[in-house]
C-alpha cells in the first residue's frame, strides 16, 4: 500500500480510514496464505489511496475471501497470535470447552447407563410414571445423549469455521444457548413424542436413545417445526391483516 494516507473528508474520520487499511491488509494476508485468487484491480485501488478506492478495494476483497469476513479474519489472527506458545487445546478456547463438555456428557452417559435404574422398563414409564432416583437417572441418561448429539453437531461446525476462517467471537455465546436447546430438544423428542407411539413395545432403550440423539443433533430443525406449528395456530385465531 502507498505511504501517503488518504485524507478524511465528508465526515469520514481518519479512524475509519485506518480501519479500512488494516482490514484490507488482513484480508490480503489471509487470501495469500490460503491460496485464494485475488482480483487484480485491488492493486490499483490500493495504490491510488483515496477513500473511495479503499472502500472499493475492501468490497472486492470481501467477495474474494467469503465466507470469511474481516471480523472473523481478525479474530482468527488474534487467536493464532495469543496461542503461539500455548498447548493444542488452549489455542482455541471454544474447541477446548466443547471437548470438555463432550467428555462430561460422555461420563454421565456411561455412569447412568451402568446404573440398574436405567433399563427398558424404567424408560418406558417416562416422566409421568417414574419418580425418585429412577427418574433422575433416566433423565440424566437421555439428557447426556442429547448433549452428545448437539456437541457432535457443534464441533463439526467449529472445525469447518476454523478451516474457512469465518469463526466469530460471538459464537461462544451462541453455542452455549444451542447446547441448552439441544438438550431440551432431545428430551422433548424422547419423552413427549414417544407418548404418541401406539405400540408400547416399540418404546425401548434403543428408540428413546436415538430420539434423544436426533433431538440434540437437530435442535434447529425441531425449533423450526415447533415454530411452524405455533404460526399455524396463530393464523387460526389471529387472522391476517392483509
Amino acid at each position: 500500500m502507498a505511504d501517503s494516507k488518504p485524507s478524511s473528508s465528508n465526515g469520514i474520520s481518519s479512524e475509519v480510514v485506518d480501519k479500512l487499511s488494516k482490514e484490507i491488509n488482513n484480508m490480503l494476508s489471509f487470501a495469500v496464505y490460503n491460496g485464494i485468487i485475488i482480483n487484480t484491480e485491488i492493486n490499483k485501488l490500493i495504490q491510488n489511496s483515496t477513500v473511495d478506492d479503499l472502500i472499493n478495494a475492501h468490497n472486492l476483497l470481501c467477495k474474494n475471501v467469503a465466507p470469511a469476513t474481516p471480523k472473523s479474519i481478525e479474530f482468527t489472527k488474534k487467536l493464532h497470535q495469543e496461542g503461539a506458545n500455548k498447548s493444542l487445546l488452549n489455542k482455541l478456547p471454544l474447541v477446548r470447552n466443547l471437548i470438555i463438555l463432550g467428555l462430561l456428557f460422555l461420563s454421565i452417559f456411561i455412569l447412568t447407563g451402568l446404573s440398574t435404574q436405567v433399563n427398558n422398563d424404567s424408560l418406558d414409564k417416562g416422566i409421568m410414571d417414574n419418580n425418585g432416583l429412577s427418574l433422575l437417572y433416566n433423565l440424566g441418561y437421555l439428557a447426556s445423549i442429547s448433549g452428545l448429539g448437539v456437541l457432535f453437531f457443534l464441533l463439526k461446525n467449529v472445525s469447518q469455521s476454523v478451516k474457512k476462517g469465518n469463526l466469530l467471537p460471538e459464537e461462544s455465546i451462541e453455542y452455549a444457548a444451542q447446547i441448552i436447546l439441544g438438550i431440551i430438544s432431545g428430551l422433548i423428542l424422547s419423552e413427549i413424542l414417544s407418548v404418541y407411539i401406539t405400540n408400547p413395545d416399540q418404546v425401548n432403550l434403543f428408540n428413546k436413545s436415538v430420539l434423544a440423539l436426533i433431538g440434540g443433533f437437530s435442535s434447529d430443525a425441531i425449533f423450526s417445526v415447533l415454530q411452524g406449528v405455533i404460526d399455524r395456530i396463530k393464523s387460526i385465531f389471529i387472522p391476517s391483516s392483509n
